[in-house]
């Protein structure tokens, strides 16, 4: 899922040439994010535009040659003065008198000629990975005796040649991404660019290259970067195998005042691969160079002595806000001085609401990862490991946002809930941390479905390799970690080829709270008392179906509608409540009109408690409030979804609770009659422990 549509888009027509243009925001302020080479096209700049076009109105348009603009046939086309050409054209038609160009590679050639030959079009311009006219001699590779030369074979850069591009395109795409993102455990930006490059193809790409053989109407020596007066920023990575560090170095030193940051072992597209840091960096340039601060970055005074945590509760399913809300009613009982905010995104914020804890308005902002994940699934089918990679633009969106609460909001303590994203980026750059972090899950480690093959073990394995080595290298990053659950829940795994057994890792890096239940059923008097309370009478056997907060779970309720027929004859005294959740439509059940649907239940831990059974998908949360309450509950763990098959599973058994049905192989049939014998049937699983919320809220409660 994009994180951010844009608002409006259209396309250019300069001297016979359509350009494909996308319009972000509506701010008074100008960003125009300039194409790079034509191998890839404007979505080189995912990472930026969903975070900068909530303060800008942000502009981008796909290069000659690729993406959704013409590939005219002419070499001449392809000139650095049409390249020109097409960025004022755009600036024309968009009414944009003056802007901050940003670009990456050659687009940051681009925005250098601009600034220095039409300098009353600039603001500023932020240039990364730029190519440079002047400076040491470029890479060998890049050299036209190279490009041209007669080849009986092609291995490393032998394949940046002519004769290569027209027979194997494709694999000289592969190889020439690669060595952009040059850093280990950049899979997600190689297999993004890579699917990008191959909307264009050899034959048109080499006229950009033969175009560079005409020369440009303009001066591009060292007197052009002089003449450039506007603030610039220069991001470069010093292991960049397309544009030596130095010659970026060397257009740095003749831009007068300009900034320069390395990128220590980055490689060439530090937008795209290092996201929060370059995002960061863009934001305090601009509110340095050009004093236009976000009011979400400026500090808010601070009037009180109180005590303030930011508390981000996963969206993924309402038991981690109802467990963080007991964490969070705990840690008041040590800190009764402590004013807690919370980041959260629907359905969770609805909880919150209920419950009188106060929701950060910036809430607003975040870009939806329940939607995205929703769009990810199938029938009863969530691929979560490739779901969550492919998430990676709204998680850095998202990041920003939260990093704008830290930097505004002055928090002595984050308190983080499976929020993955300021885990990866903290630790990836730990200057950006701005307070104290207490890191909470429930499960550790991606693990690979069967059906994902060697690929995927790969895959899994690499991302995993990237989050040991950022916390063993940056133990400090993590100020308290605290895994919901005991050392036995620790599936018996591996992390991979060649990395430490789960078991052996995680002790050594987390703490331990036992299970935390957002209220354990203890605490909710007798099951008759309960009952009665609820509504429920002594003569029926109450089922309650729920499956959480996402959309997923529509196919499973409508599995369990075709079946509630044949159970009811079993057992007359059925009475099936459906808890569909906020975000499925009653109305596309087709329920039985003696079913009763609700879309959300604030205490729906009470319902479970009191039921009979309980029909639920795989989701942690759930099935251990059912386990915790000592009902009898049948669940369906999603397809190829790894943490419900691996980590819930085995967690489940320890316990001796539950019954796990495949959705796939369930005929209505087969569900009926689990029911009617979960009803029959006593439980018998291990009673979960009571103190998590307090024992964590201890470990917390050190950290203030």
């Amino acid at each position: 899922m994009r994180a951010r549509l844009p608002d409006r888009d259209g396309v250019i027509t300069r001297d016979g040439v359509n350009l494909a243009y996308e319009i972000y925001g509506d701010a008074p302020d100008t960003m125009l994010f300039i194409p790079p080479w034509s191998i890839v096209h404007s979505r080189i700049y995912k990472a930026q535009l969903p975070y900068f076009s909530e303060r800008f109105r942000c502009i981008t348009y796909d290069g000659r040659g690729n993406g959704k603009s013409d590939r005219p046939g002419d070499i001449a086309a392809y000139s650095l003065d049409n390249y020109l050409a097409d960025a004022l054209a755009v600036m024309d038609a968009l009414d944009v008198e003056q802007a901050i160009l940003v670009g990456l590679s050659f687009g940051g050639l681009l925005a250098s000629i601009i600034a220095a030959h039409h300098p009353e079009r600039v603001r500023a311009a932020i240039l990364a990975g730029t190519i440079t006219t002047i400076g040491p001699p470029h890479y060998e590779r890049f050299d036209t005796s190279h490009f041209t030369a007669k080849r009986d074979s092609y291995e490393g850069w032998d394949k940046f040649n002519r004769d290569y591009w027209l027979k194997n395109y494709p694999d000289f795409a592969e190889f020439f991404i690669r060595n952009i993102f040059n850093e280990p455990h950049s899979t997600k930006q190689i297999e993004d660019a890579v699917s990008w490059a191959v909307e264009t193809n050899g034959p048109t790409l080499l006229k950009t290259v033969a175009a560079r053989a005409i020369l440009p109407a303009f001066d591009v020596s060292e007197q052009m970067y002089r003449k450039i007066r506007c603030p610039v920023l220069f991001i470069h990575g010093d292991n960049d195998q397309i544009q030596p560090y130095a010659r970026a170095e060397a257009a740095h030193a003749e831009v007068s005042g300009a900034q320069f940051i390395t990128i220590e072992g980055g490689g060439h597209n530090p937008l795209g691969r290092y996201p929060a840091k370059a995002n960061t960096l863009i934001n305090d340039f601009i509110d340095r160079r050009l004093g236009i601060t976000a009011p979400t970055r400026a500090p808010l005074p601070r009037t009180t002595r109180e005590k303030r945590a930011l508390y981000l509760s996963s969206p993924i399913g309402l038991g981690h806000g109802r467990r963080d809300i007991a964490i969070a009613r705990e840690l008041r009982k040590l800190h009764p001085d402590l004013k807690v905010d919370w980041l959260a995104q629907d359905p969770v914020t609805r909880l919150l609401e209920a419950c009188n804890e106060h929701v950060h308005p910036l809430s607003a902002r975040l870009a939806s990862e329940t939607r995205h994940i929703e769009l990810e699934s199938g029938e009863h089918e969530l691929h979560c490991f490739q779901a969550i990679r492919r998430m990676d633009e709204v998680l850095i969106k998202n990041f920003m946002i939260f990093q704008d609460a830290v930097e505004q909001g002055g928090y002595d303590l984050v308190i983080a809930d499976e929020a993955w994203d300021i885990d990866h980026y903290w630790h990836e750059h730990p200057e950006l941390k701005k307070a104290k972090l207490a890191w909470l899950t429930d499960f550790v480690g991606y693990v690979p479905m069967p059906a994902g093959g060697e690929q995927e073990a790969r895959l899994t394995a690499d991302y995993n390799a990237e989050m040991i080595e950022h916390i063993e290298q940056h133990p400090g990053v993590r100020d308290r970690a605290i895994f919901v659950g005991t050392p036995e829940d620790i599936a018996p795994l591996s992390f991979g080829a060649d990395l430490p057994l789960m078991r052996d890792w995680i002790p050594k890096h987390f703490d331990f709270a036992g299970y935390v239940i957002g209220e354990h059923p203890q605490n909710f008097g007798s099951r008759e008392s309960l009952r009665q309370r609820l509504g429920y009478r002594d003569d029926e056997r109450v089922c309650i179906v729920t499956v959480g907060g996402s959309g997923i779970g529509a196919h499973l309720i409508r599995r369990i509608l075709q079946a509630y027929p044949i159970v009811k004859t079993k057992l007359p005294e059925l009475r099936m409540i459906v808890v569909a959740g906020p975000r499925i439509d009653a109305a596309c059940l087709a329920a039985p009109d003696d079913v009763e649907v609700r879309a959300f239940v604030p205490n729906l831990d009470q319902h479970l408690a009191a039921c009979d059974v309980a029909l639920v998908q795989g989701g942690l949360t759930t099935c251990m409030e059912l386990a915790a309450a000592g009902t009898s509950f049948i669940y369906f763990p999603l397809r190829n979804h790894f943490e419900q098959t691996f980590h819930v599973a085995h967690r489940l058994r320890r316990y001796g609770a539950g019954t796990q049905m495949d959705f796939i192989a369930s005929t209505p049939e087969m569900i009926a009659d689990a029911v009617a014998l979960a009803v029959s049937w006593p439980n018998h699983s291990k009673p979960v422990e009571a103190d998590g919320p307090s024992k964590a809220a201890a470990m917390i409660s050190e950290l203030l």
